[in-house]
């Protein structure tokens, strides 16, 4: 920072005038910045509502979702694009190319009838014309295929293996049957509709495709019989658009940066994956507005293509020179913050977990412990959550680049200790809906909604007046410490000094 830069308000958020308990009054209030303050009464609930009805309304009419490279996303962007510029914003929708994948073929087929098998990412193709073998079906139970001796019993020597989802990774299971001599795997759904959206996780084996729960169980049927399974794809190059907004005012060599993706999946409308991000930041952008008393601008942006793999995200951040990157003091990540079983979890930036990927860069702690003041001070307790690479602060953090923000969780489990905590049910997912058609607007615990709404207003409001924790700077409460520190000793020392000349 120069000798020029005015030393804005301090962010009080890691300094509560009274350290609030988990037990505090859902009434009180966090210490921090006015503009905060005001604006996290500003965005309510209904604000950020009426943006998850039209996104909704925006699915509906365009064949169910908002995924790349549809009508539902256009629409979604022009939505959010077209708001801000009513406000004044400064707003581009950035393009990026990328690859996708187009079909060849995707069947698995027995004595002439074909069941549509969708090949998960990462799986290897299989070649022109497929691969053929008897049909074997692991047994089922609680973890069917995550063990190797579920494929005992059986030759699994050249088969195609059939397994139903659950108890453990789709990589697992097409390692097990791997290694158990299987030379395709055919994952069945164990919830109704087609078994898509999925990956293996890291480069696959053996083609590895997903079929539909009434597919698997006719399938399953048809063991021992000759299965040949087709799963092959081409790349194209497509286009598409993020929407950056910024504000008028404030420092440009030192911007608060806030993002959200603006896309779903493909078998669904993505109200809380991710409607409840992107409408939580859209109100917040809408209610601080174009032209707020700030001393750092604040960037707002919704991500394109995320669920094909963070490329949004990915590529703007690296379409930037180091001296454009240099100049975002920080990033705050918003995916998924409505969860119907909802849990309060903050990114770990300072690593206090354990676990996982391990520390953000320099400032991640602070912007966690931000967070955490924020919910200390509402009675709400939270957790940490590992920057697990599966959302749109990868290439932020890659870059050496402090980020944090806040989820409610996804396809993971709720135990029983959180329940209590938090409310919901445990044993079951924080949101059962995830990447599924049924993610709209009846997907929304709309409580956990408003807290995160008010959390991303405050903290956002906050950085944009002070990042001196963030980029390094001691607060003014510790500099003013500091000074008086330093005069009382001093006058102590003049004192002794003054003495001794008198004795």
């Amino acid at each position: 920072m120069s000798g020029r830069t005015k030393l804005a308000t301090v962010l009080a958020i890691s300094a509560l005038v009274a350290a609030p308990t988990a037990t505090a009054s859902a009434a009180a209030e966090p210490a921090g910045p006015a503009l905060a303050k005001k604006l996290a009464k500003k965005v309510t609930t209904e604000g950020v509502n009426r943006h998850l009805i039209a996104f909704q309304r925006l699915a509906d009419r365009n064949g169910g979702n908002r995924a790349a490279l549809t009508p539902g996303y256009d629409a979604s962007v022009d939505y959010v694009a077209g708001k801000l510029r009513d406000q004044g914003f400064i707003v581009s929708t950035p393009t990026f190319d990328f690859d996708v994948a187009v079909t060849d073929a995707e069947r698995a087929t027995v004595a002439g009838v074909n069941y549509q098998a969708l090949i998960m990412t990462e799986s290897p193709q299989t070649p022109v014309g497929g691969v053929t073998g008897p049909l074997r079906v692991v047994p089922e139970d609680a973890t069917t295929g995550c063990e190797a001796t579920d494929f005992a019993g059986q030759d699994f020597t050249g088969s195609v293996a059939l397994i139903r989802r659950g108890g453990c990774t789709f990589e697992q299971k097409h390692l097990n049957a791997f290694a158990a001599g299987a030379i395709a795997v055919l994952v069945s759904n164990n919830t109704a509709g087609p078994l898509s959206n999925v990956t293996l996780t890291n480069p696959g084996k053996i083609p590895t495709g997903g079929v539909s729960q009434a597919d698997g169980t006719a399938l399953a049927a048809r063991a021992g019989s000759a299965v040949t399974v087709d799963m092959r794809f081409h790349t194209e190059t497509r286009t598409q658009r993020n929407v950056v907004a910024q504000t008028r005012t404030g420092r440009a060599n030192n911007v608060v940066m806030a993002g959200s993706h603006l896309d779903s999946v493909e078998v669904g409308p993505g109200i809380n994956d991710n409607g409840s991000g992107s409408a939580a930041l859209l109100e917040t952008a809408l209610q601080l507005g174009s032209s707020p008393k700030v001393d750092n601008a604040v960037r707002f942006a919704w991500w394109g293509a995320e669920e094909r793999g963070l490329i949004g995200s990915t590529e703007y951040v690296r379409s930037l020179t180091f001296e454009q990157q240099l100049d975002i003091a920080l990033y705050l990540n918003f995916d998924m913050v409505g969860s119907p079983n909802a849990a309060y979890f903050i990114y770990d930036g300072d690593n206090s977990d354990g676990v996982g990927a391990g520390a953000g860069p320099y400032g991640s702690a602070q912007i966690e412990k931000a967070f955490a003041d924020y919910f200390a001070a509402k009675g709400v307790p939270t957790e940490g959550t590992d920057f697990s690479g599966r959302s749109d602060y990868g290439e932020f953090i890659a870059q050496g680049i402090p980020a944090g923000g806040l989820f409610t969780g996804a396809e993971g489990v709720k135990t029983a200790a959180q329940a209590a905590k938090w409310g919901g049910t445990a044993g079951i997912a924080y949101d059962p809906c995830y990447h599924s058609a049924c993610d709209n607007l009846g997907n929304i615990d709309r409580t956990a909604l408003g807290r995160n709404a008010g959390a991303i207003a405050f903290v956002t409001a906050a950085y944009g007046v002070s990042t001196e924790d963030v980029n390094g700077v001691p607060p003014r409460s510790k500099r003013a410490e500091a000074r008086s520190s330093a005069a009382l000793s001093k006058a102590a020392h003049v004192g002794e000094h003054s003495h001794a000349a008198v004795s």
